[in-house]
């Protein structure tokens, strides 16, 4: 897939970050992998992220993540796209890069390079330097310490043809809108905050109509409903979903700081698909929330 190829895929539909699963003794577990995505694969998803935030890509080493790209890229090939997170510190983000374009991913999503603070000219070269070591087509994620502004992304846009996505995790709407009007078609957007349906509709009304739904990995069916009910302006079924399940999730998740993906987790072991616990330093949902967020998903219905 060529970048501009990407480009066009990310411009309709549902994305998804699948889990990605570790044994009792917290290794990776590629056959506990592949049997998710062979489950999630035919519900339609547009592409799915392997190894992103959902996936826990901040606890992965550099020997694991090849194997789990190339474990996704196998799994899925012929079915949907799979896009590899990659990120941290350069050098480290470069290896990622190119070792997904090796597996034969689709693309790269390039997260955050985490802790440190740094200017707009770092950060520009940062995300540079990861565009030029790979002829996949990249998405540029602005969420924690790496926030561009828009005209850091012009000039991006500009030395890196290959440069052909943004995915938003801030929810700064003046900052969106300014994006949006400066880049115009430059780039394809993507709503990317933690449980992005909530802010669905409003990232529609903003030009960005594709997200990506981390519930998808454990409701399946009412993710691609609810993403549904947004592209056809389908109020009631968004506020019906709004009102019985997703602010009622969001109860539970922030009850903890990373529980973001953990009570993910928690709800792929309720369906059926158990991924295995997080790593530290996230830790798991205790038994009580476990029994709220079943009573919720017991509520939705059959997910196949």
């Amino acid at each position: 897939m060529t970048p501009s190829e990407l480009k066009s895929t990310l411009q309709s539909g549902l994305l998804s970050f699948p889990l990605t699963d570790f044994d009792a003794a917290g290794d990776f577990n590629a056959d506990g992998y592949r049997r998710r995505l062979e489950w999630l694969a035919p519900y339609g998803a547009t592409a799915l992220f392997a190894a992103g935030g959902t996936g826990e890509f901040f606890s992965l080493t550099g020997d694991e993540y090849p194997l789990i790209i190339k474990t996704a890229v196998d799994t899925c090939r012929g079915k949907v796209p799979i896009i590899a997170g990659a990120g941290g510190p350069t050098r480290f983000a470069i290896a990622c890069a190119q070792a997904a374009e090796q597996a034969g991913a689709q693309g790269i999503l390039l997260l955050p390079h985490y802790l440190t603070e740094a200017g707009q000219e770092g950060i520009a070269a940062h995300v540079e330097a990861v565009c030029k070591s790979t002829n996949l087509g990249v998405i540029v994620y602005n969420r924690a310490q790496s926030r561009l502004s828009p005209t850091t992304l012009a000039g991006l846009a500009e030395r890196c043809p290959n440069l052909i996505g943004f995915k938003d995790g801030i929810g700064d709407i003046e900052l969106m809108v300014s994006i949006y009007q400066k880049m115009g078609d430059r780039f394809s957007y993507l709503g990317g905050l933690p449980t992005a349906e909530v802010y669905a509709a409003a990232y529609k009304a903003l030009g960005t109509p594709v997200y990506s739904s981390a519930v998808f990995n454990f409701i399946p069916r009412t993710a691609m409903d609810f993403y549904h009910a947004v592209a056809a302006n389908d109020q009631g079924t968004q506020d019906r979903l709004l009102k019985d399940f997703f602010l009622p999730y969001l109860t539970i998740r922030n009850r903890m700081p990373g529980y973001a993906v953990s009570i993910v987790k928690a709800g792929a072991a309720i369906v059926g698909h158990g991924a295995g616990p997080v790593r530290p330093p996230l830790t798991d949902l205790v038994a009580e929330e476990v029994n709220e967020l079943a009573t919720l998903i017991k509520a939705l219905g059959p997910q196949d």
